[in-house]
Formats: structure tokens, C-alpha cells, sequence
């Protein structure tokens, strides 16, 4: 059994924890170290205990607190090679490289990185593996594919992000080149489309989802919500099939068990 837990998220911080009986990992770093610590300690897991920080890409709301935790605690950092050259920061230390779409191991769980659309330079999801139970974990997305379908079908958990409502940001008051920066094809992605997904992935068992990464200017959880259970009501899914819930920007989640 592996268990999931959403530290924190939203487009200021990102942190989330996936562990199995041996084995503790951190995705993205993106909030304070004291915040990570407290809501690891909140969760009875100390901060040592976390075996690997895996890194989806360079952007700060995913890795600003990666120099203090390596320096403090030297956790081992994974990211891809792109990713490690634009964080360039010579603080980190014990990092390791992996390459998007090949496997590789942290204790008892198998990894697999895979490709999304963003604007970063080598950003990746993950597919994480127990023995027999699969999370993912997809945010930052300017557009859904096929191909991240296909990675995210099986899984028994899914992560997913639902940034921003589209008319709420045309109306919001950022610049121009920020909004179509979030519009476009390498973004984020809408409540709406991640609805879209979800009806999907319910046709390949997913009987488990967190929306995630809910944009605070342009977004709120109620919203989200509610979008993507219109849509999956226009198509025709039985939501008492599904558990469906909205991570906090402010507060942990509870450690879902994923079996």
C-alpha cells in the first residue's frame, strides 16, 4: 500500500509526499523548510526520514527551498539533467540525475518520469509504483495529450491540476502576456480540462483523484469542484464511484491510503 499526502499546493507552493512502508519521498520543494518540517511532524514523519526529493522542474514555486533542505539535511535531490543546469544553484548537494521516460528506483518504489507541456526546460510528471498500486502525479500542464493519458491510465491515485477558471482569468488583473502565458499551450491547465481528463481516466479505473495546484488569483476550491463535477455529469459518470477532493494551499492534506 502506498499512502499520499498534498504538503501544500498552489501556484505560490508546491509540495507533496508519496511513502511506502520504507520508504519517504518529497515531490517539488516549492514552500518554506519550516513549513515542510511542520506538516511532516504533523503527519508523525520527521524530516530525516525523507529519502528523496524528486523535482518536476526549476520553476520557485517548485524548488525554492531545496538549497537549506540539502544543506541541513543532505537529501539526496533526483531531477533531470535541463532541470539541474537551470536551478544552478551550488548549494544543493547529493543530486542525481534521471532521464524522463526511463525508470529508476528510491527503496521500495519504482519511478517513472514522463513529459508534459510547460514552459520550463525539461519538465516532467511522475508515475510512482508500489508493488501493486500506481500514483501519479501531473501538474503544470499547458495542454492535455494523449500521451500523458496514456501515462496517467492505471493508476490508482491521481494527482492532477486544475489551475484556473478561463473567464475569471480574462477579467483578472494580471498583464496580458501572464494571462496568455496561462492560456497557452504550455501553461497550466483549466478546470474544465481537467474534468475532461478525469471522465476519461474513470473509463481506465481511477476511482481516486486530488485536483491540485488551484491558481489563487484566478481560481478557488469550491469552483473547482463544482466544474469538475458538472463535467463529469455532462459525461454521464457515476460520481459515487469516484472519491474527488480539492488540495489546500494553506494545509496538508490528510495521508490518503492508496491501495
Amino acid at each position: 500500500m502506498l499512502k499520499f499526502c498534498s504538503l501544500y499546493s498552489s501556484s505560490s507552493g508546491n509540495c507533496l509526499l508519496v511513502k511506502s512502508e520504507k520508504t519517504n519521498i518529497l515531490i517539488d520543494a516549492g514552500v518554506s523548510c519550516k513549513k515542510i518540517t511542520n506538516a511532516l511532524t504533523d503527519l508523525n514523519i520527521n524530516i530525516t526520514e525523507i529519502n528523496a526529493i524528486l523535482v518536476t522542474h526549476e520553476h520557485s514555486d517548485h524548488i525554492s527551498s531545496l538549497p537549506i533542505l540539502s544543506k541541513n539535511f543532505n537529501i539526496p535531490i533526483y531531477t533531470t539533467s535541463k532541470t539541474w543546469d537551470a536551478i544552478n544553484n551550488q548549494k544543493i548537494q547529493n543530486n542525481h540525475f534521471f532521464d524522463i521516460g526511463k525508470e529508476f528506483m528510491i527503496g521500495d518504489l519504482k519511478i517513472h518520469p514522463f513529459s508534459i507541456p510547460h514552459d520550463a526546460v525539461d519538465p516532467c510528471g511522475f508515475n510512482i509504483f508500489g508493488a501493486k498500486t500506481k500514483i501519479s502525479i501531473a501538474t503544470d500542464i499547458g495542454h492535455m495529450s494523449s500521451s500523458i493519458i496514456n501515462h496517467l491510465k492505471d493508476s490508482s491515485f491521481v494527482f492532477l491540476e486544475a489551475n484556473h477558471d478561463p473567464e475569471i482569468l480574462k477579467c483578472c488583473s494580471y498583464p496580458y502576456f501572464l494571462k496568455q502565458r496561462i492560456l497557452g499551450n504550455h501553461g497550466h491547465l483549466s478546470n474544465n480540462t481537467a474534468g475532461q481528463t478525469i471522465s476519461e481516466l474513470t473509463k481506465h479505473g481511477l476511482k481516486n483523484v486530488m485536483l491540485g495546484h488551484l491558481s489563487k488569483e484566478n481560481n478557488f476550491p469550491e469552483l473547482a469542484y463544482n466544474t469538475v463535477v458538472e463535467v463529469l455529469n455532462l459525461n454521464h459518470i457515476d460520481l459515487a464511484s469516484l472519491n474527488l477532493s480539492v488540495a489546500s494551499r494553506t494545509e496538508h492534506s490528510e495521508l490518503i491510503d492508496v491501495s
